[in-house]
C-alpha cells in the first residue's frame, strides 16, 4: 500500500480540486443548503469552515446566508486556498491552518467566538478527534453549533473493491463522533441526508485517476489503472447512478456556559 501524506495530496490536487467535486450544477448548493439548515445559520453568525479546501461550500453559504461577518475558510493548504481567489470574494476570510491549530488556539482569528462552524469530510484525517472536536468546541459562544459532515461507515459508491474495503477500515464511525461532541459538552445528536448522483462513467474514472478522495492516494498509479479497469467492467452504462449518503453530527453549546463578550 502507497501512503501519501494528507497535506500533499492536497496540494497537488489543488488546481483541479473544484473540477472533480463539482458533480453536477446541483450538488453544491444542495450540500450548502443542508449544512446552513443544520446549523440553523442567520446573518448574525460568526461562522467557519475548518478544512475548507477551495471554499465550495463557504462560498455558496456565503452567497446564500449573506452573513456579516465574512465566513472564515481554513484549511492547512496554501494550494487550495489560492484557488479561492485573489484577492478573496467578499464575504469569505481564508486563513492558512489546521483545524488542530484552531483547537488548541495556535492561531488567532477574527473572532473572539465563533457561532457555527462546520468539517465537511475531514474528521477522518484527524490523528485525535477527540481532543481536537473538544477544543473546537471550547471556541464557541454559547448556543455555537458544530457539524461534523461525514461519509457513513459504509458506501455505496461504483469504485472498487479493494477502495471500498480500505474505506471501510479506515473510515470512522459517526456514532464515535457523536459521542465525542457529547464528551466535549455539547448536546449531540445524528442524522443523514442523501442526494442521487449522476456522473458520466468517464468522467467518475478520471475522477478516480486524480485520487479525489483521499482514500485513493494509498493505492499506487498501477492499483489505481487495476481498479479502474474492473470497474470498467462492473459498470458498462454511460452513466453511473448512485447515492450520496451523508451523516451529520450536530453539537450545540447551552447558553449557561460561560458567555464572553
Amino acid at each position: 500500500m502507497e501512503r501519501r501524506d494528507v497535506r500533499g495530496h492536497y496540494e497537488e490536487l489543488a488546481a483541479e480540486y473544484d473540477e472533480h467535486w463539482v458533480y453536477g450544477p446541483a450538488y453544491i448548493p444542495w450540500m450548502s443548503a443542508r449544512i446552513a439548515e443544520a446549523l440553523r445559520l442567520t446573518v448574525t453568525d460568526r461562522i467557519a469552515d475548518i478544512g475548507c479546501g477551495t471554499g465550495l461550500f463557504a462560498r455558496e453559504v456565503a452567497r446564500a446566508v449573506r452573513p456579516r461577518h465574512p465566513v472564515l475558510c481554513v484549511d492547512p493548504s496554501e494550494g487550495m486556498l489560492r484557488q479561492i481567489g485573489a484577492p478573496p470574494p467578499p464575504g469569505l476570510t481564508p486563513i492558512v491552518a489546521s483545524a488542530e491549530d484552531v483547537a488548541e488556539e495556535q492561531i488567532e482569528l477574527p473572532y473572539k467566538q465563533l457561532d457555527a462552524m462546520w468539517l465537511k469530510e475531514s474528521v477522518h484525517h484527524l490523528p485525535n478527534p477527540a481532543h481536537t472536536l473538544r477544543g473546537l468546541a471550547d471556541r464557541l459562544a454559547p448556543g455555537g453549533r458544530l457539524l461534523v459532515v461525514m461519509l457513513p461507515a459504509t458506501i455505496r459508491y461504483p469504485l472498487f473493491a479493494a477502495a471500498l474495503a480500505r474505506f471501510e477500515e479506515l473510515q470512522p464511525d459517526p456514532a464515535d463522533v457523536v459521542k465525542h461532541l457529547g464528551a466535549a459538552g455539547l448536546d449531540a445528536g445524528l442524522s443523514h441526508v442523501e442526494h442521487e448522483l449522476r456522473i458520466d462513467r468517464d468522467t467518475y474514472f478520471g475522477m478516480v485517476r486524480a485520487r479525489y478522495m483521499s482514500l485513493l492516494s494509498t493505492f499506487s498509479d498501477s492499483e489505481i489503472e487495476d481498479g479502474i479497469e474492473e470497474m470498467r467492467a462492473a459498470h458498462p452504462e454511460p452513466v453511473l447512478v448512485f447515492p450520496d449518503r451523508f451523516a451529520f453530527a450536530l453539537g450545540t453549546l447551552g447558553r449557561q456556559r460561560g458567555e464572553v463578550g
